[in-house]
């Protein structure tokens, strides 16, 4: 079992550090580490604050060590004392503006860091801009009551990646900054990139535990691919292969009692819906000039209806400070009229899973089968995948018959399920656990490197 320590500050003897006997441990404390940074200590022991850990103020002054008043963990291996954790997380979209530092997500960070004495660590956040690696410091953004601070603080036990988009990731200098804190400095980087959904599938199809969760997907190559499934499942959907929040996706429908084929898609923030004779001219209008050679086509699903209208379910899944995953939060939600997505954006609603189902079996089968399929599927992807993984935010079906059906896994995933005043409990325990994973993996890179860092 951890235990947090709270960490004090005094102008007591140089590069000195008292700590309650219980840190005594089998070795020999020789150094005191903060980040990245360490420096010699002389280790004393202290029986009035069995809480506390005392470091004079030249010991924290060489550590760029911020007095926040956090409570924080302790780590001794090979004669090194570790405090911390120190959890960089890695973005960008700054701005010039201190109360809206990194605009419209200003809020979320905020709510993100403000967990940070339930967990014990000490969160910041930090671009390619804000690194001094002549220093081997950063000025890190720290936000408290008072609002948002800069503090310089070395550089992190480990780094959450929180960058907003792709076009972000793709950009070399954010690229070089996580390939050198990994392999120059052995930093474990977690929640690396966004999820492919054509490599998700292929990944997973191979996999005999999953692959009954996967509906039948293809890279889109010609009409005949369309109609072939348009044969077999009635309606298919055509998505972008990297898109996020519903974007660019239409659902084609082949009506076999009038002959014609019909596709439902949003343009600016409109929900449509056309008729056409057959699928070459619906192809030829609806994506006339458009490239399809990023998009794949997904087998339509005969889903769950509440009030006419479709549902599916977003299940998150987080690591927690075991490095366990767990079931985090779960809400249906509900298509906007005439919407191909159950997208809020597209006019969907947020549901929690009382609202939805009329019994306490129904839910419970449903909560059940939704947990189990997120649950394996999430190692299953822990698996397959590079890097290391600490949350997912899925995007299941439930077809009439009660069986799981797979439709995207969102390494970042979005929060708007979380707007629901119901919901509101979740959305602080999935923050709670993307900080609390950054504590075992400070832990394991301390304790057992090699099990981390491959």
């Amino acid at each position: 079992m951890r235990k947090q320590y709270q960490i004090e500050i005094s102008n007591s003897a140089s590069k000195t550090v008292y700590i309650p006997n219980e840190l005594n441990l089998h070795t020999h404390l020789t150094k005191l580490a903060f980040g990245t940074h360490s420096t010699d200590a002389v280790f004393l022991l202290q029986k009035t604050k069995k809480n506390s850990i005392i470091i004079s103020k030249d010991m924290a002054d060489a550590l760029h060590f911020p007095d926040l008043k956090i409570p924080l963990h302790a780590f001794a291996n090979k004669g090194t004392l570790y405090l911390g954790p120190l959890v960089g997380i890695f973005t960008s979209g700054f701005t010039s503006f201190p109360l809206r530092p990194v605009g419209d997500r200003t809020l979320f960070f905020a709510k993100l860091l403000s967990v940070k004495k339930t967990v014990g660590a000490i969160p910041y956040l930090f671009g390619d801009q804000h690194i001094n690696w002549e220093q081997g410091t950063i000025r890190g953004l720290f936000y408290h009551e008072e609002g948002w601070e800069t503090f310089d603080v070395p550089f992190p036990n480990v780094v959450y990646d929180r960058l907003p988009n792709r076009k972000s990731e793709r950009r070399n200098e954010l690229k070089e900054v996580r390939d050198r804190l990994q392999k120059d400095y052995l930093i474990p980087w977690y929640n690396p990139g966004f999820f492919n959904k054509l490599d998700v599938y292929e990944r997973l199809q191979n996999d005999d535990d999953i692959s009954h969760y996967l509906p039948e997907t293809h890279p889109f190559s010609s009409f005949s691919v369309i109609e072939r499934m348009l044969a077999d499942y009635g309606h298919v959907f055509l998505k972008p292969i990297n898109g996020s929040l519903g974007l660019g996706i239409h659902q084609i429908i082949y009506d076999k009692k009038d002959g014609h084929y019909y596709c439902r898609y949003r343009v600016r923030d409109e929900n449509r819906l056309r008729k056409f004779n057959s699928l070459e001219n619906l192809m030829g209008n609806i994506f006339a000039g458009r490239s399809l050679s990023r998009m794949l086509v997904q087998q339509g699903i005969r889903l769950l209806r509440h009030e006419q209208r479709t549902i599916d379910f977003r299940i998150h899944t987080n690591k927690d400070e075991n490095g366990e995953w767990n079931v985090t939060a779960s809400a249906a939600k509900m298509a906007g009229p005439g919407s191909v997505t159950t997208h809020v954006k597209s006019g969907g609603e947020i549901k929690t899973l009382e609202e939805l189902f009329e019994s306490d079996a129904e839910k419970a089968e449903a909560v059940e089968k939704l947990s189990k399929a997120a649950l394996k599927i999430s190692k299953a992807l822990e698996r397959n995948m590079e890097g290391i993984i600490g949350e997912i935010g899925f995007d299941f079906g439930l077809d009439r018959n009660g069986h799981v059906w797979l439709f995207e896994a969102n390494s970042k995933p979005g929060r708007s399920i979380f707007k629901h005043p119901q919901l509101r409990e979740f959305d602080f325990l999935t923050r709670k656990l993307s900080l609390a994973f950054a504590v075992f993996l400070a832990e394991a890179s301390i304790m057992k490197p090699q099990e981390i860092i491959r």
